[in-house]
C-alpha cells in the first residue's frame, strides 16, 4: 500500500529543522555552547557535528517517552485509572481514543525518524580524526538503533505505517508516495539494517549532569532480538539476545541477573518484615552503567516542569504536590490477583523451605514485588496549604526518577525465556525463570531433553565460573537466580513451581503442549516484574498475534478490573481496534 504522509509530517518538518540547528537539551548538555548544525549542509563533518546531532534526536525522543509507556500500560490488563484520570489517557484505557488526543500524535515518531534520516544521510563515515579513528561511526550506529527502535513502537501502535528512510525537509517532499508496511516488514527492513552494527561501541559522553551518558543508547543486539522475536525469526533472536549478554561486559565476563530480590526475612516467622533490594533499582541512584547495573536504555527527562519535555510520569502514577494528591493510574485487581496467586518458597531460620502461607495482610501474599514497588496508605490525615485533606497516598517506586527506563536487564532475560520458548526448547526457558542459567544447568535440564539440537544448544555458553547460582548458603560469587526468584523467595528449592509437562503426551505434541503453558509463564513473569513499565500491551498483542488467538489480548485486558467488561471484550475481538489510528 502506498500512502502520502504530509499530514503526518505537518508540524514535524519544523521540528527536524529546530533541532538540527539548535540542539539544546540542557538537562543533559552544558547550557552555554554556541556549537549549531545547520540542516542545509552537505555533511556532518566534525566532532561537534556528531554530539550536537545526537543530542538533537535525543530531545526528539522525549517527546515520545511518557507515552511509550502510557500506551503500554494504559492498554493492558495490570494497571486501572482512577476518578482524576484525564479524559486523553481514559480514552486510551477503554480503546475509545477521539480525534485530536494528544496521545496519539505519530508525527512526533516522525520528528524522531526525521532527524535519524537527515544524521544517517549526511554523516560522513568516512571521515577519520588525528588518532585514525572514525568520527562518526558510533553515532551513526548508535542513530540507526534510535530510528529502528523508534518504528518498532510506531508499527506496534497503529499497526501500518509509512517507511521512510530519506530526510524529509519540505512540504514538497512530504507529498511523496511512500509505502505502508506493517510489522513484519518493518522488522526484516530493520534488522538488515542494524545487523551490520552490532558490534560497535555505544557513544560514551561520560557523566552529563549527573546522569551516565552511556545509558541513553540502544544496544543493537538487543534490538535485533526484539525485531526477530516479533518477526518470529526465534532462533535469531535468542541468539541477538545471548550475544548482548554475553558481550556487554566485554571478553570472559558476564552480564547475569544478579541476586536483587524482596523477601521475607529468614529469621522471621510470622510473615511481617521484608527484605528489598529489588525495587531500589528503579530510583535516580541506580541510573549507572556499570558491569552489574538493572538499567539498559533510558531517555532523560528535563528536570523543570516549565520544559516542554518534563515528564509527567511521576505525576500520574503517584499522589503528590504536583497533583494535589490525586494520583491517575493505580495497580489493577488483575494485578493484585495475579501476585496473589505465586506461591512464595521461604527458606527458614531452621533450616528448611516451606510454602509461605496464602492469606497474609498487606498485600503480602505470594509474589512480593508489587508491594515492594506500589503501596497505597489509608487513614492519612495529612492538611495541605490550600486546606484540602489527604485521607490516602500512591506510591510508585517505579516512578521516582525523571527518566523513562526503556530497557533493563531483566527484559533481556525474559524476551530471552520467549524467544527460547518459541524456539522449540521449553525446558531451557523455564530455568531461566526457575533457577537462572549456566551451563551445568544446561547440561542436565535442556540438553538431555533435545538432543538433536545439542549442537546448536551448546553455542550458549554460561560458564560455571562466571554465572554461579544462588544457594542457601549465599556463597561468595553467587550471581545468578531465576527472574521468579526476584519476588517469590527460593524457586529453585519451590515444589510446586516445576516444568508445566504431560505424560500422556509424546514428540512434536509434548513440546507444543509445553511451549504454551511455559509462554503463559513467562507472560505473567512479566507481569509481575514489568508491571508500569509500558511492556504489557505489546506483550500481550505479540503471544495473540503469534498464536492466531484474539482471545488471549481480549479476555485479560477486559477482565482487568476483576469482572469482565462485555463492551471491551466485544471492541478488543476485533484486532483492528488494538491500534491506533492515524487522523487524516
Amino acid at each position: 500500500m502506498i500512502t502520502k504522509i504530509n499530514n503526518i509530517f505537518k508540524g514535524c518538518l519544523l521540528g527536524c529543522a529546530l533541532s538540527l540547528v539548535l540542539t539544546s537539551c540542557s538537562d543533559f548538555l552544558y547550557d552555554d555552547s554556541d556549537i549549531v548544525v545547520y540542516a542545509d549542509r552537505d555533511h556532518l563533518t566534525s566532532d561537534g557535528d556528531t554530539l550536537w546531532s545526537v543530542a538533537g534526536i535525543i530531545n526528539k525522543m522525549q517527546a515520545v517517552a511518557d507515552r511509550t509507556i502510557l500506551l503500554g500500560e494504559l492498554r493492558g490488563d495490570l494497571v486501572s485509572v482512577t476518578a482524576n484520570t484525564e479524559n486523553d489517557l481514559r480514552d486510551l484505557a477503554s480503546f475509545t481514543t477521539k480525534s485530536g488526543n494528544k496521545y496519539n500524535s505519530p508525527s512526533d515518531y516522525y520528528a524522531v525518524i526525521n532527524n535519524c534520516n537527515y544524521f544517517i544521510a549526511k554523516a560522513d563515515t568516512a571521515l577519520k580524526n588525528n588518532r585514525n579513528e572514525y568520527i562518526f561511526m558510533k553515532e551513526y550506529a548508535a542513530v540507526k538503533a534510535f530510528r529502528a527502535w523508534t518504528y518498532l513502537q510506531l508499527v506496534t501502535i497503529y499497526g501500518q505505517v509509512p517507511l521512510v528512510t530519506e530526510p524529509i525537509l519540505s512540504k514538497e517532499q512530504s507529498e511523496q508516495n511512500f509505502r505502508q508496511c506493517g510489522i513484519q516488514e518493518i522488522c526484516q527492513y530493520f534488522i538488515d539494517d542494524i545487523a551490520p552494527y552490532a558490534e560497535v561501541e555505544t557513544p560514551d559522553y561520560g557523566t552529563i549532569r549527573n546522569t551516565e551518558s552511556r545509558l541513553f543508547f540502544f544496544p543493537v543486539y538487543v534490538l535485533l532480538g526484539d525485531l526477530n522475536l516479533w518477526a518470529g525469526n526465534y532462533r535469531a533472536a535468542a541468539e541477538n539476545y545471548y550475544k548482548y549478554l554475553t558481550k556487554r561486559n566485554g571478553r570472559n565476563s558476564a552480564f547475569t541477573t544478579g541476586l536483587n530480590s524482596v523477601r521475607f526475612q529468614q529469621n522471621d516467622n510470622h510473615w511481617t518484615s521484608t527484605s528489598d533490594a529489588w525495587s531500589s533499582q528503579f530510583s535516580m541512584t541506580a541510573e549507572q552503567y556499570t558491569a552489574a547495573s538493572e538499567i539498559i536504555t533510558m531517555i532523560p527527562g528535563d528536570s523543570i516542569p516549565s520544559e516542554g519535555n518534563y515528564s509527567q510520569l511521576r505525576n500520574l502514577f503517584n499522589s503528590n504536590d504536583a497533583n494535589d494528591y490525586k494520583e491517575s493510574i493505580v495497580a489493577s485487581q488483575t494485578l493484585y490477583d495475579l501476585s496473589a496467586a505465586q506461591k512464595y518458597c521461604h527458606y527458614s531460620s531452621g533450616g528448611e523451605y516451606v510454602i509461605a502461607p496464602s492469606n497474609l495482610i498487606e498485600n503480602r501474599n505470594g509474589d512480593l514485588r508489587l508491594q515492594a514497588c506500589f503501596q497505597i496508605r489509608n487513614n492519612m490525615n495529612v492538611k495541605l496549604l490550600n486546606g484540602n485533606t489527604v485521607t490516602s497516598m500512591v506510591t510508585n517506586s517505579k516512578y521516582m526518577s525523571r527518566n523513562i527506563h526503556v530497557y533493563r536487564r531483566a527484559v533481556v532475560y525474559l524476551r530471552l525465556a520467549e524467544a527460547l520458548n518459541r524456539a522449540g526448547f521449553p525446558r531451557f526457558a523455564f530455568q531461566i525463570l526457575k533457577s537462572g542459567v549456566n551451563n551445568t544447568v544446561i547440561a542436565n535440564e535442556v540438553l538431555p531433553y533435545y538432543p538433536a539440537d545439542a549442537v546448536w544448544l551448546s553455542t550458549f555458553d554460561f560458564r560455571d565460573d562466571l554465572y554461579v547460582l544462588e544457594t542457601k548458603d549465599h556463597a561468595l560469587g553467587e550471581n545468578t537466580m531465576g527472574v521468579h526468584s526476584r519476588g517469590c523467595g527460593f524457586s529453585t528449592a519451590n515444589t510446586e513451581y516445576v516444568m508445566p509437562t504431560d505424560t500422556t503426551l509424546s514428540g512434536q505434541a509434548l513440546t507444543d503442549y509445553e511451549m504454551e503453558k511455559v509462554e503463559d509463564l513467562i507472560i505473567d513473569e512479566e507481569a509481575l516484574e514489568l508491571a508500569f513499565e509500558g511492556y504489557r500491551f505489546s506483550d500481550l498483542m505479540r503471544v495473540a498475534l503469534r498464536r492466531g488467538d484474539n482471545s488471549y489480548l481480549s479476555d485479560r485486558i477486559a477482565k482487568r478490573s476483576g469482572t469482565v467488561d462485555a463492551a471491551l471484550k466485544s471492541r478488543l475481538d476485533d484486532k483492528s481496534n488494538w491500534y491506533l489510528q492515524i487522523e487524516k
